[in-house]
């Protein structure tokens, strides 16, 4: 028969209703509990989630390179700071320093920055792998750099078997070779005096959405890629005449020089090359007219330059 069972605190209940007790809500709770962690496991089984304890100390270090880029000397110190927080930073803030470092750099693939990357793409935490690869692509974007394309390829030999890892990859080749190496992605512009807000969006957005990639680009998101396309530009110097008529003139194409604030007419570059237009400027270089033949109607040769005939050029 049911015999009654005397509680720690002496009031009487019967086995029956224990065994109630036991087998019940209670446990019909922890149940239900256990599959929401189970379902918040299966969602953040990328580990990149936005809605993670701590996110937005990815967004604060996506801010740092904000603040730091088209300046060289800020970049530089926030390497430094990048370093430390790569080295030192929790989980959800190592996997926004590859980003931050393709925002810093953009289009500019200088090598302490591809080194780092390449480290980094092999990373156990995978987040930060598929953000180090992708941020490859954004520091190398239209340059057709020789090492960085090597290392590449590398990587899609050693993920041959990842298809996330293998589809970033392709993508960074993508970026590298962008517009056979006509375009960039460098959002500053004018010698780089002036930003387009509008590019820096877009960099921005991709990084964004690359901080969860596993919820975002490499699942049904991929279209998030697109948002890079408002700060994709030509990089490539192209003259014409008055009538817009494609013109070939000598320009003189060197490493730009910071001549504010110096007295008389110092030179505007160093170490030049001659060159017949059209010609691509790299990152950081700076063209000028090698004759007085023409004079151009923009202060800055860059992009698309219209030129008119010089009145008083003579050839002598």
């Amino acid at each position: 028969g049911e015999g009654t069972v005397t509680t720690g605190d002496g009031k009487a209940g019967s086995g029956t209703d224990k065994e109630k007790d036991e087998k019940g809500k209670p446990k019909s709770k922890d149940k239900s509990s256990k599959s929401t962690e189970d379902r918040d496991k299966e969602k953040g089984a990328d580990a990149g989630l936005l809605t993670e304890a701590g996110s937005h100390q990815s967004a604060a270090v996506l801010g740092i390179s904000l603040i730091a880029m088209g300046e060289e000397i800020g970049a530089e110190m926030a390497l430094r700071t990048f370093n430390h927080l790569l080295h030192y930073g929790e989980p959800v803030i190592r996997r926004a320093v590859p980003l931050a470092l393709a925002l810093l750099s953009t289009s500019n693939p200088q090598l302490p920055i591809l080194d780092t990357l390449s480290k980094f793409s092999h990373d156990s935490d995978p987040t930060v792998a598929h953000s180090s690869i992708f941020s490859m692509g954004l520091v190398g974007s239209g340059t057709n750099n020789a090492r960085l394309a090597g290392l590449l390829r590398n990587l899609a030999q050693f993920y041959h078997k990842e298809p996330l890892d293998l589809f970033l990859v392709r993508i960074a080749q993508g970026l590298t070779h962008l517009g056979k190496g006509t375009l960039t992605l460098n959002p500053y512009h004018s010698d780089r005096l002036l930003m387009m807000p509008v590019a820096v969006a877009g960099l921005l957005t991709a990084a964004v959405a690359m901080l969860d990639a596993g919820n975002c680009i490499l699942a049904n998101a991929h279209y998030m890629l697109f948002y890079l396309t408002p700060a994709i530009q030509p990089r490539m110097l192209v003259t014409f005449n008055e009538n817009l008529e494609p013109l070939t003139v000598s320009v003189r194409v060197g490493q730009a020089v910071d001549v504010v604030g110096q007295a008389g007419k110092p030179k505007t570059i160093t170490g030049f090359q001659t060159h017949t237009t059209p010609v691509l400027l790299a990152y950081g270089e700076r063209a000028e007219l090698a004759t007085d033949e023409y004079l151009p109607l923009t202060p800055v040769l860059e992009g698309f330059v219209i030129l008119k005939k010089n009145p008083d050029y003579s050839e002598d």
